[in-house]
This record gives C-alpha cells, sequence and structure tokens, in this order.
C-alpha cells in the first residue's frame, strides 16, 4: 500500500497527496508534515517497512472539505486520490487513483466561496511583448479570452477579474510584472505551467476538440495568436486538475479591453466601487447601494457590469430602458423579484450535475428554481424593450426538466445518494417492490404461512431460515403424509423435513438483499435523471443568464425608485451637465436627507478643467468622487443620484485621490503619487475623466506648486491631452489661471465664519477661496489650545512672505492680451520655475559629497530626483 502511495505521490509532486484509506484521507512524509502544521491536526507515524516510522497524519472523509477550503485558501493544491473498488470485494489491494486536484481557482465547495462573486483562474501568456490574457470560472462555465500589449492594462485586467489563482508560461516571470504585489497584496496564488501547455498544437488542438470545431476561426480566433495559446492552456490545466470534459464550458468569449470604460486599479480602490478603501468591506461601497438582487446569479452579474461600465452608446441606452421600464412598471417589478426570491443558484447547481457531485438536495433546489421560470416569462411578454425581449426570447422555461425531478425525487430526500430515500414512490415499479420487501417481508412471509397451513392442512408448519438454505418450509414428521406433491425436499432431519416452493424462493429472492438492492437501484435511476439534466447544459444556461441579467435590471429599478434617482441622457459631444447631483454612498449613510446636492458642468471647451479650492472636511473629495460615479453609473445602464443628468460618454475614469506610501517597494508617498500621476498623463485621452485631488502636496510648497501648475497646463491643452478634469487643490495660487488658461475655471466650496469658528455649508460655487481654513479645522479635531494660537502667530508672520505677485507674473509671462488664451507647448518652461539660479558646479560639489557607503536606496533615488530638478529647473 505504501508503495502504492510512492508511486503516485511521484506523479503529482506538487501537491498534497490526500490518500483514501477506508473511512480516512492520510498524508505520509512531507505531506503530513505540512498539513499537520496547517490543519492543527495530530502528527502520528506509520510503519512502513523503514527504519523509522513515516510520519503520518489523517482527516475524516465525511468531513474533507473543511481541511481542503483551509489548504486551498493558504495556496496549496490538493490531489484526491480515491479507492477505485469496493475494499470489501476486491482481490488483493485496493485500486486507488487520483480523482481531482483542488487548487484555489478550481474549488467548487459552496461553504468556500462567496457566492456574490466569481471564483476565477486566469492564465497570462507572455510572448514577445504581447500578453494572451484568459480567464474562467470552474463553478459557473464562464470562459473568456483576450490579448494585451502592455503591462500596466494587463494588471488592470488582473485587478478586475481579482482571480484566485494565476498560471503562466516561465517568460511571465521575466516580463517585469510586479509578482511579489500579485502573491503579498492582491493575495494570487501563482504556479508556473511546464513549456508543453504552451505548444501551440495542443493549445489549438485541446481548443478543437473541446469546442467541436474544426478551425479556429468557429470560435472567433484566428487573430488571437497569443490568446489561443493563453485559452488553450487554461482548458488543459482544468482538464488536467478536474480529471473530466468540463461539459459545462460551453463557449469561449472573445473580448477587447476597448469595449469597456477603463478602471485603473487606483480608481477601482478610490471610488470604492465594490469594496471599502480601508475595511475591505461591501457596506459603504457602490455595489452596497445597487445591490438589491434576490438570486447569486444577478448579484454577480451586477458586480460584473459595475467594474466593466460600458462605452458604446447604443448598448447603454438598451440598458436604461430595459431599467426604466422595470422602473415604470413597479406591480410587473415586484412580482418578478417575488419569484426570483425562491431561484437558487442555478450556475453553480449546474456545474456540480456535471461534475456528478450534485446531491438529492441539489436537484430538489434545481427543480423548485425552474418551477419559478414559466411564471416570469409569463410577466415578461408584457415588456417592450428591446433589451427584456431578448430575455424573454432566451429564457427557456425547461418545464421538462422540472417534470423529470418533480416525478423522480422525492420531496425531502437525504443528502447522501448511495443510502436509499431518493426515488419517488411510483417513478419505477422495482424500486417500489424492493422498497416494500424491505418493509413488508415479514408481514408477506406470515401470510404465505397461513395460505399453506390452510391449503394443506398442516397446522404446525413453519416457515424457518439459515444461512445455508435460506427460507424453507419445515414440517414434523407427523404431518409427513399431508406434504402435497407440489413441495420439493430440501433438507431431512430426525424428526422433521424442510421444502421449498417456487412462491417462496420468489420471495426469498425479493427479501434477501432488498435493501442492498434497493440503494443501488436508487443509485442508478438518480444518476440517469442527473445525467439527463446534465445533457440540456445549454438550454439551463441560457436560462440562467436570462435571470441574472434581469434580476440585475430589476435591483437598479428599484434602486432608481427608492433613491429617486433619474434616467440620465447619454451624448456624444463630451458634455457632462448634472444638476443637484449627489454622492450614491455618503447619501444613504447620513440621516434625514441631509446630503447638499451640487451641480458639475464640464465639457471639452471652455468648461474643461474645474480647479476647486476649499478647507479640508469641506466636501471636495466628495463632490469630486460624486461626479465620477454618477459618470461610472450612467455608463453601467443605471439611473442616477441627480436631479438631470446629461452624460458625455467617457472612456476612461482616472483618480488621484489621497497619499499613502509603498515602503516594501521604496516608494515615499510622494514617489507613489508622482507614479501616479505619471500614469494618468501617459494613458488618459481627451474623452477620459480625471479626478485630481491635492497634486503636489507631498513635497515643499515650491515644488509641489510647480508639479501641480504644470500638470493643469498639460491637460488643458488639447494637442498634448485636452482631459475633462476636476482639480482639487489647497495652492490657491492655482487660482490665478482662471483667464490666463481658456478652459480652467475656478470653483471652491462655500464656507461660512463664525469668529474663529468655520460651519461647512458643502455647496460648490464659482470662484477661488482664498485661504484653507487648516488652523480652524485643526481646532475641529482638537488639536490642543495653545498650539491653535502659535499658529495664527506664525501665520501672520508667513503672510508678510506672500508670493501672491510673483504668481501673478509668471501666469501672464508671455501673455501679449491677457483675455488671449496661451498654451502650455508656446510656453518656456523654464520660465515657470519658484526655483533660485543653480550652477552646474554646485551640483558637482554635491554628488562629490554623497556618502554611498551609508545612502540607502531610498536616499539615493530622492537624492538623484532633487539634483535633477535643480538642473532642469534654473531659471
Amino acid at each position: 500500500m505504501m508503495q502504492q502511495y510512492v508511486e503516485t505521490k511521484k506523479e503529482y509532486p506538487d501537491c498534497i497527496l490526500f490518500y483514501r484509506l477506508g473511512d480516512f484521507y492520510e498524508m505520509f512524509f512531507d505531506d503530513a508534515l505540512t498539513a499537520s502544521k496547517e490543519l492543527e491536526i495530530t502528527l502520528t507515524g506509520k510503519n512502513c517497512g523503514l527504519e523509522e516510522r513515516a510520519p503520518m497524519c489523517g482527516v475524516p472523509f465525511h468531513a474533507v472539505d473543511a481541511y481542503l477550503n483551509r489548504l486551498v485558501s493558504k495556496g496549496y493544491k490538493v490531489a484526491i486520490c480515491e479507492q477505485m473498488e469496493d475494499a470489501a470485494t476486491a482481490k488483493g489491494l485496493v485500486k486507488r487513483d487520483v480523482v481531482r486536484i483542488v487548487t484555489p481557482g478550481t474549488n467548487l465547495d459552496v461553504q468556500a466561496l462567496d457566492e456574490t462573486k466569481n471564483n476565477y483562474i486566469m492564465c497570462v501568456v507572455y510572448l514577445a511583448d504581447h500578453y494572451g490574457l484568459s480567464v474562467a470560472d470552474v463553478t459557473t462555465g464562464e470562459y473568456m479570452v483576450t490579448e494585451l500589449t502592455e503591462a500596466e492594462k494587463l494588471f488592470d485586467e488582473i485587478y478586475k477579474f481579482m482571480p484566485s489563482e494565476l498560471v503562466c508560461n516561465e517568460a511571465f516571470y521575466m516580463s517585469g510584472m510586479d509578482l511579489e504585489l500579485l502573491k503579498e497584496k492582491l493575495g494570487i496564488t501563482l504556479y508556473s505551467l511546464e513549456a508543453w501547455y504552451f505548444d501551440d498544437t495542443i493549445c489549438q488542438r485541446t481548443l478543437t476538440d473541446h469546442f467541436h470545431v474544426k478551425g479556429l476561426e468557429g470560435l472567433g480566433l484566428s487573430d488571437y495568436d497569443c490568446g489561443v495559446i493563453a485559452a488553450g492552456a487554461l482548458l488543459k490545466y482544468l482538464i488536467e486538475t478536474q480529471k473530466r470534459d468540463l461539459s459545462h464550458i460551453t463557449r469561449l468569449s472573445v473580448y477587447a479591453t476597448g469595449k469597456y470604460m477603463l478602471l485603473d486599479s487606483s480608481t477601482r480602490r478610490n471610488l470604492e466601487l465594490c469594496e471599502t478603501l480601508r475595511e475591505k468591506q461591501k457596506r459603504g461601497s457602490l455595489l452596497w447601494v445597487l445591490d438589491k438582487t434576490k438570486t447569486a446569479m444577478g448579484a454577480r452579474a451586477l458586480r460584473r457590469h459595475i467594474e466593466q461600465p460600458l462605452i458604446d452608446k447604443k448598448e447603454i441606452e438598451r440598458r436604461l430602458d430595459a431599467v426604466e421600464e422595470l422602473k415604470d412598471n413597479a406591480i410587473s417589478r415586484e412580482e418578478i423579484r417575488e419569484y426570483l426570491s425562491s431561484i437558487y443558484d442555478l450556475e453553480r447547481l449546474v456545474c456540480r450535475i456535471t461534475y456528478q457531485s450534485a446531491n438529492p438536495r441539489d436537484l430538489i433546489a434545481f427543480e423548485h428554481s425552474l418551477a419559478m421560470l414559466p411564471h416570469i416569462k409569463y410577466i415578461l411578454q408584457e415588456m417592450k424593450s428591446p433589451l427584456l425581449r431578448e430575455l424573454y426570447e432566451s429564457m427557456d422555461t425547461l418545464e421538462d426538466l422540472c417534470e423529470l425531478v418533480k416525478s423522480a425525487i422525492k420531496d425531502e430526500p437525504p443528502i447522501a445518494m448511495r443510502e436509499g430515500g431518493i426515488i419517488r414512490e411510483g417513478y419505477d415499479k422495482e424500486v417500489d417492490q424492493l422498497r416494500l420487501a424491505k418493509s413488508d417481508g415479514k408481514e408477506w412471509l406470515a401470510k404465505l404461512e397461513a395460505n399453506e397451513r390452510e391449503k394443506t392442512g398442516i397446522k404446525n408448519l413453519k416457515i424457518r431460515f439459515n444461512k445455508v438454505f435460506g427460507y424453507y418450509l419445515e414440517v414434523t414428521n407427523s404431518f409427513k403424509n399431508l406434504v402435497p406433491d407440489y413441495y420439493t425436499r430440501k433438507q431431512t432431519l430426525a424428526n422433521a423435513e424442510r421444502f421449498i416452493i417456487p412462491e417462496l424462493k420468489e420471495l426469498e429472492d425479493t427479501i434477501l438483499g432488498a435493501e442492498d438492492k434497493l440503494y443501488a437501484l436508487e443509485y442508478q435511476l438518480y444518476c440517469e435523471v442527473r445525467d439527463k439534466i446534465g445533457a440540456e447544459i445549454l438550454r439551463i444556461q441560457s436560462s440562467a443568464r436570462a435571470v441574472a441579467q434581469l434580476d440585475a435590471f430589476s435591483s437598479l429599478a428599484l434602486v432608481a425608485e427608492r433613491n429617486q434617482y433619474v434616467r440620465p441622457s447619454i451624448n456624444e459631444k463630451g458634455v457632462i451637465d448634472i444638476k443637484d447631483g449627489r454622492h450614491p454612498v455618503v447619501e444613504r449613510m447620513i440621516p434625514n436627507d441631509m446630503f447638499i446636492a451640487n451641480d458639475t458642468f464640464l465639457n471639452d471647451k471652455k468648461n474643461r478643467i474645474s480647479v476647486i479650492t476649499g478647507p479640508n472636511m469641506a466636501g471636495k473629495s466628495t463632490y469630486m468622487r460624486q461626479t465620477a460615479l454618477i459618470v461610472l453609473m450612467a455608463q453601467i445602464g443605471s439611473f442616477v443620484p441627480a436631479a438631470s443628468a446629461d452624460m458625455g460618454l467617457v472612456d476612461r475614469i482616472f483618480t488621484r485621490v489621497g497619499a499613502s506610501d509603498d515602503l516594501a517597494s521604496g516608494q515615499s508617498t510622494f514617489m507613489v503619487e508622482m507614479t501616479e500621476v505619471a500614469n494618468i498623463l501617459r494613458n488618459a485621452t481627451s474623452r477620459s475623466l480625471l479626478i485630481l485631488d491635492e497634486i503636489g502636496r507631498g513635497t515643499s510648497t515650491f515644488d509641489g506648486l510647480s508639479i501641480a501648475w504644470a500638470v493643469i497646463e498639460h491637460i488643458s491643452n488639447s494637442k498634448l491631452l485636452g482631459a475633462k478634469t476636476l482639480f482639487a487643490t489647497h495652492y490657491h495660487e492655482l487660482t490665478e489661471l482662471e483667464g490666463k488658461i481658456h478652459n480652467v475655471n475656478n470653483y471652491c466650496i462655500a464656507v461660512k465664519e463664525k469668529g474663529d469658528d468655520i460651519i461647512f455649508l458643502r455647496k460648490i460655487v464659482k470662484g477661488g477661496a482664498d485661504k484653507s481654513y487648516g488652523i480652524q479645522v485643526a481646532r475641529l479635531a482638537g488639536v490642543p489650545e495653545s498650539v491653535i494660537l502659535r499658529a495664527k502667530e506664525i501665520v501672520e508672520e508667513l503672510v508678510q512672505a506672500d508670493i501672491t505677485e510673483k504668481i501673478k507674473d509668471i501666469a501672464n509671462h508671455g501673455h501679449e492680451k491677457p483675455d488671449k488664451p496661451k498654451h502650455y507647448d508656446e510656453v518656456d518652461l523654464a520660465q515657470m520655475s519658484l526655483f533660485d539660479t543653480v550652477r552646474d558646479d554646485d551640483v558637482i560639489d554635491e554628488i562629490k559629497n554623497l556618502d554611498l557607503g551609508n545612502l540607502t536606496p531610498i536616499d539615493a533615488l530622492n537624492t538623484l530626483y532633487q539634483l535633477q530638478n535643480k538642473l532642469k529647473n534654473r531659471w
């Protein structure tokens, strides 16, 4: 047995091997040491012919899922090695084989998975500066592929899908991607696969064989060379680990990243789309506000909509039409939602059915779910919007499968599949007969005994049983002369004789082993029902997708009605015009409708950039985030929190909010900020929306002001970028840009002063703030009064060295006429600097005097940055 274990382990060296021995899964040697530590179970030993006892630990087979989940959640692979024959009937060593490999991305246990999230596994292939990317969810059958050319976009896709497991080729390790970030910060388990997984021929054959097509053209992959390898390698890996044909993966979706609004990882975090920035909780996120779905499928569909806003006006309008019709037909919508509340997770149920792991109660849940579909479809037939009509057409009511389960499976069956009590009375005659034999066998024997006594006149005739002859009729010698001819003598005793008759033989065959036969037949019939359902997977998945979308749209309609949202109009003119906009999350978190609504107006002409000033805590960040969220909500097809909204399509949203450092990778707060700014300026387009909060505050005042100034000029120039931007700042000197750059406008958050105290009015108004009220905010925060008083003294002294006039001079530099706009590319940037003159010799001397032996990497980077700035920013 241990030799068999060792041979099996050799085939799966990267897995912890769960080796079935009777009622336990055992682990040995290094696996036992690892498992006992990670699972906190007792480590023992086993004599197996070696000098020392082999380390051993084990877990009960009936509780294996909980232990599996703990190991898999920590990034381990687990190979399940089962007994392939009954130990009681096997000759010699029981045959065993690995039936499945469980990994973080292939875990099917519903207890371990969040039903509202997909459990994605991703494959990335790096070839010649191209990335092939394929994503699948084994639990639902989703399967997608695309190609990318930039590492930044690949990271954004990884962050969008957040796979629990990522497999890749060896070259990916050399691509420059920050693998530690993927593993440590995002918690993604990373495996590299052997080179043969990425062989072109194997990948192509794997895809064509699985989807039963002759060539890649039939899958829409003829132009995706790198994508074919990623998709083929992923499918091959899934087949190898799951040990089955994965028939529930019925289609491969080829998608282009340009089809959806680009949201980088920073933007997803800052806007708190699906979880909050700090607590990582759903409550407080946009998803929390919008998710009133009734099914797990609907919750996952809504999450996908939020994470992938559309950029096609026609598709957005189709969704808005569907949401509007459901909003306006509240009675029908609520009736649909009532039926939806009884529908289980059909996508994951059908996965378990095809995996042959669905238990009888899963089939009852399946039947209860299907019973709702005719009612939902009946209501849907009244709807007129094109998208709801499509859902109506694609929704198969599956009444034949519902009737099959209803007629075959008991209403309250056990979870176990091999212990009987599954098949409904009347479905199969043999089951009914065996069930009667199991329960009524003694009564049948007593009745036969009475009949034979009466027929033969043998008053002491008895039906008895032993293991040698089975059931027999026993007649004492005193009544031998009454034994009829149809009795067949079986045995002669000293004072009696034993006989059998055909009727007794039939009863014996029925009664003996009735329980085993019953359980085996019920399991066989159950498997037949399950397989019949599995054969209709395409119909089931079509209905499941329709239910998921209907649930998501119904949720958006309900939220729109409850929260007084309005339908946005979509334009392609680049105009964002929001009247009385509200932050969808903040307004739900504060009591009594106290949220102050604000307008937003941006376009590609004179209102391209809004410079927003005002004190901390006044609501600048809330205002900017609400604008971004309203834009995003409109492009997922949702109504929006506003009095009215005319929304220009946005291809990307970028945010730069807050300050944080990344010391582990040697980046200071300012370096993180500048890295994000660089990413925005490189990747934004004229159709993008930028949310920039406090650019340049991580360094000195002059440095920060110069950078913020230059960023505004860069964005404002249509030749360089020309993106619509909300720019919050405490550098009040930047308000001088209004009137100097034609598309920059000043706004501020209104504040009412009352002596030394301030009241935040939360209203955005035209114009710029002349101070930040920082000392007043410090008092509100509880800073000691002595510090507040001293701060007032210091600020009065500093005001005497005001640089406002110098700023005005720089703003006016090169402008012959104040009302004529002067673009960034027409200005000598060196003349914008606020630094003193620096000579080359000074820089050389500074380099000579550096103590390199005691300089840390971060100090060296900061020093180099300062020296470079000195050379760049001379008068």
